[in-house]
């Protein structure tokens, strides 16, 4: 019988979900467990995860030359994933006993995000179906949906069953709180909780200096202060995983071990994406995050949690601020805030541990 099982989003073509998933299985080992990853299959969710990275940008189509180099992307992820311990494999709407566990872990992806385009609403992510002495769960979001929302009963009996909850921003506490009645602990995301564990690709050499970029979509005024800013340091601007014609350069077949050395090698970030700031935060990189409808929960309650709220900019952010908001590193009282969140992430890990 597994120790411990790990149900979160580990195939999704998603540096962010990669990684998380990857440093929580790797944290968790760092702690004494046996980690397996819950591996649940959907033909349903494969087709919608492979053209979600074929045409990340829809409305606007991908054009032809890039396809090969988002299913370059895609092979790079496929390879990632082998480096998961796995369960057997099991149904994810159908979910006949996935393998029995002492503890299972639920978390730390939008694992309760009801928005999520594929992932939304199933009830395997909130405990149903799963064979275990004990469920709780890890740095888990409700993402993009409200707490003025609420959660409904149905939702909210599935969640009472856990043992322990915690969660990674205010939002979804808040959610707890009303909806449950009880504290869900306030944690840190894998990657920030345990930085140790990520190992970039050694061979990556970008032989100048270049600023990050990160994300899609971003608003006119946001590119025109990026682009601003980068000409009076005469710095490229390379964007990662989706194309930005914005940018100077485009790497859309970077995988999630280039990703990871790709934001620690740059000299500053261009982001609208939660592990954007994640990245940029434990590599100690200036960054300048703009809010999406999408991520806007997280990112907002990421920052405010570490006292970084400087770097999330606005169209009535002074075009000054730049200077210091992407040329230089972030506050140390941003590292000292970390160090309090480890200490308090550990305790409760320990806790659900043992």
């Amino acid at each position: 019988m597994a120790n411990l099982g790990v149900l979160t989003f580990h195939r999704c073509i998603n540096y962010g979900s990669f990684w998380q998933a990857r440093c929580l299985v790797l944290g968790f080992r760092s702690l004494g467990a046996k980690p397996v990853v819950l591996d649940h299959r959907s033909d349903r969710v494969s087709r919608a995860e492979w053209r979600c990275a074929l045409q990340p940008l829809l409305p606007a189509r991908t054009a032809r030359s890039d396809i090969s180099l988002y299913a370059s992307k895609i092979r790079k992820f496929q390879n990632a994933f082998a480096s998961f311990p796995l369960s057997a494999a099991f149904a994810l709407d159908e979910p006949l006993a996935p393998e029995d566990c002492d503890l299972v872990v639920v978390g730390s992806d939008e694992v309760w995000n009801f928005r999520h385009p594929w992932y939304g609403g199933v009830p395997l992510f909130y405990g149903e179906g799963l064979s275990a002495k004990r469920i709780v769960s890890y740095a888990a979001t409700f993402g993009s949906h409200p707490a003025a929302n609420g959660l409904e009963s149905y939702w909210a009996d599935k969640l009472r069953q856990f043992h322990a909850i915690s969660v990674r921003d205010e939002n979804s506490r808040t959610i707890i709180e009303r909806a449950l009645g009880r504290e869900a602990a306030l944690v840190l995301d894998p990657c920030l909780q345990f930085p140790e564990t990520i190992a970039p690709c050694r061979n990556l050499v970008i032989p100048r200096p270049y600023v990050a970029v990160y994300g899609h979509s971003f608003p006119a005024w946001f590119q025109q202060e990026v682009r601003r800013w980068t000409a009076s340091r005469s710095l490229p601007l390379i964007s990662i995983g989706y194309r930005n014609d914005w940018a100077d350069e485009q790497w859309l077949d970077g995988g999630p071990y280039e990703f990871a050395a790709f934001i620690a090698g740059a000299e500053s970030v261009a982001t609208n994406f939660f592990h954007g700031c994640v990245f940029a935060l434990l590599n100690g990189k200036p960054f300048a995050c703009v809010l999406s409808d999408y991520r806007s929960n997280k990112v907002r309650d990421l920052t405010r949690m570490v006292g970084a709220q400087r770097h999330v900019v606005s169209q009535k952010t002074p075009p000054a601020d730049y200077e210091s908001i992407l040329g230089e590193a972030p506050s140390p009282a941003i590292e000292n805030r970390l160090e309090q969140l480890r200490l308090q992430s550990r305790s409760y890990l320990t806790n659900v541990l043992d």
